[in-house]
């Protein structure tokens, strides 16, 4: 495992390489490998497809311009801070809360591997998808600098340190936006105790 990980690495570091010497085939290689994670993001700090996919575009004619000045380390860490500082540069420009909207939730759902029974009865498949979208909703309900990190930790399982250089906070800052998040997202989910796994209720 050690060595396709230093592999992988090697490969990566090679590709940046050739992208900060100007090579456009090398730098859509990043993109590509990058594309779907930075959507992620920037989809759960937004809740609006069409902005998310704006964002991920933007970001990465950011980081093809700045490409020059990376100097080494996680070039996941450093895509992903552009991602998520141009989340943050959108919403203090739209100067509004985000809403609790469902219109546009993404199809494949990263909760929906723990949600899907195919051996439930309807009942308990509607209930399964009503506590889906109550998940959606209490995501949607947070402040965006808890989404993002939240986000980060418990839907793609990134670590504090992880999140810390992915978005320029101190180690404290972070854990303390994914504490409060977890507890709004608790106390929103007890909203409807009836379609919480019996361990979770009250």
């Amino acid at each position: 495992m050690d060595r396709v990980v230093t592999s992988l690495q090697t490969e990566e570091d090679f590709t940046i390489a050739q992208a900060i010497a100007g090579d456009l085939d090398a730098f859509n290689q990043l993109v590509l490998r990058y594309q779907n994670l930075a959507y992620s993001v920037a989809y759960r700090t937004l809740q609006d497809n069409a902005a998310a996919a704006d964002v991920v575009q933007e970001s990465f004619i950011k980081a093809y311009r700045a490409i020059a000045t990376f100097q080494g380390g996680s070039f996941k860490s450093w895509i992903i801070r552009i991602v998520a500082n141009t989340c943050y540069d959108l919403l203090r420009v739209r100067q509004r809360k985000i809403t609790d909207s469902l219109d546009d939730l993404i199809e494949n759902d990263e909760y929906a591997p723990f949600l899907e029974d195919v051996a439930a009865d309807p009942q308990a498949h509607v209930e399964q998808m009503e506590l889906g979208e109550l998940i959606e909703r209490s995501f949607a309900a947070l402040p965006p600098d808890q989404r993002l990190v939240l986000s980060l930790c418990d839907v793609h399982g990134y670590s504090y340190e992880e999140i810390a250089e992915m978005t320029g906070a101190p180690m404290g800052t972070v854990k303390s936006r994914i504490n409060r998040a977890r507890t709004r997202v608790r106390d929103y989910l007890l909203q409807r105790p009836e379609l919480l796994p019996p361990a979770f209720r009250p």
